[in-house]
């Protein structure tokens, strides 16, 4: 690249930049390149042209990303949805083991957990204990 027809460093760093940027944007708009070339009497068009490129291409990128965040959301919405309904089985289950259980058997249960595990009515010395189940088993 010859710098002859550029009269400061700046207008080359810019003419660098156009082509680097049009030439991406373009792959990724999949269109057709379209060359500006900067020289004294057209520099002020080239700029306009360059700005209006960078503009266009940073509503693709916002595009993308939008459509990007919205998919994840979608997504993650959909797992907190999934981890809900499991967290409501395991403690409708639990809430029945515990109910079914007996007391040496609840009792044996607690001791092995570690005290911030149990909820404060559970650690207090005069809880009553959970409705017993006479006929079941824990299994």
């Amino acid at each position: 690249m010859s710098t002859g027809v550029y009269q400061s460093p700046m207008e080359v760093a810019v003419y660098q930049l156009h082509n680097f940027s049009i030439s991406f944007f373009s792959s990724l708009l999949g269109g057709d390149v379209v060359s500006v070339k900067l020289d004294n009497s057209a520099s002020g068009a080239s700029v306009v042209a360059i700005d209006n490129k960078i503009e266009q291409a940073m509503d693709l990128v916002k595009n993308h990303l939008m459509y990007a965040v919205r998919e994840e959301v979608e997504v993650l919405k959909e797992q907190i949805k999934e981890l809900l309904e499991k967290n409501s089985q395991l403690e409708r289950e639990n809430s029945l083991l515990k109910t079914l259980a007996s007391p040496e058997q609840l009792e044996k249960f607690q001791s092995r957990l570690p005290a911030e595990v149990l909820s404060p009515q559970e650690q207090s010395p005069g809880a009553p204990a959970p409705a017993q189940h006479t006929g079941g088993s824990a299994v």
